[in-house]
């Protein structure tokens, strides 16, 4: 009986060990790249009220680290082999995190990882995080419908859709990375300027 059971246990290690399940293929991470690295930030006056900045909310399909792409139609793909370092949601928070700390007008930033309560809350939908092909022509494509909330209430007190293309000359995953950082900081230079503008309008005012 314990030379069966030795026997049985083997075989169940070799099937183990030759299993008939594929490899994961191994992915490319890439990070979200930006051309503004070595800029230094602005010089404006510095804003006295906080700013929390929170992921924005958007659908399934880029709530995850693939890099999404719509070849032609409704259909939604991924690159092959290739991922982001975070989802979507989070890469974008992030950029803006670091557009607002490289601008230097709103100093007290916090994200939705703490509980830090601030005056003001930035988030909204991100409703595109992709490359799109019209024909053989291939554009990436970052659209944020963004909210400027109350803090302690959470009353929307102002809200702007951006969108920003950005075309690309080469279709490649690297080439592809690129045009998304390129998106990204144009995206995050428009949504800090209207922040800071929208801010100066409707922060509540400081107590004594």
């Amino acid at each position: 009986m314990k030379l069966a059971h030795l026997a049985l246990l083997a075989g169940f290690a070799l099937i183990a060990s030759c299993s008939i399940f594929p490899k994961a293929e191994p992915s490319d991470v890439y990070r979200l790249p930006s051309a503004q690295r070595d800029a230094s930030a602005q010089h404006g006056t510095p804003q006295r009220w906080s700013l929390r900045l929170a992921k924005p909310q958007t659908s399934e399909a880029l709530n995850n680290p693939k890099i999404a792409v719509i070849p032609q139609g409704d259909l939604i793909s991924s690159y092959k082999a290739s991922r982001w370092s975070d989802p979507a949601p989070v890469l974008l928070r992030n950029r803006l995190l670091d557009g607002f700390q490289r601008d230097g007008r709103v100093p007290l930033l916090s994200t939705d990882d703490s509980n830090f309560q601030a005056d003001l809350e930035l988030g909204g939908n991100l409703q595109a995080f992709q490359t799109e092909y019209q024909g053989t022509a291939a554009s990436v494509v970052v659209r944020l419908d963004a909210l400027l909330v109350r803090g302690y209430d959470q009353r929307i007190l102002a809200s702007r859709r951006f969108e920003v293309r950005q075309p690309l000359s080469d279709v490649k995953v690297p080439a592809v990375v690129t045009g998304f950082g390129l998106a990204s900081d144009q995206l995050t230079a428009q949504v800090v300027a209207w922040t800071v503008e929208q801010g100066q309008k409707v922060a509540p005012p400081l107590r004594p």
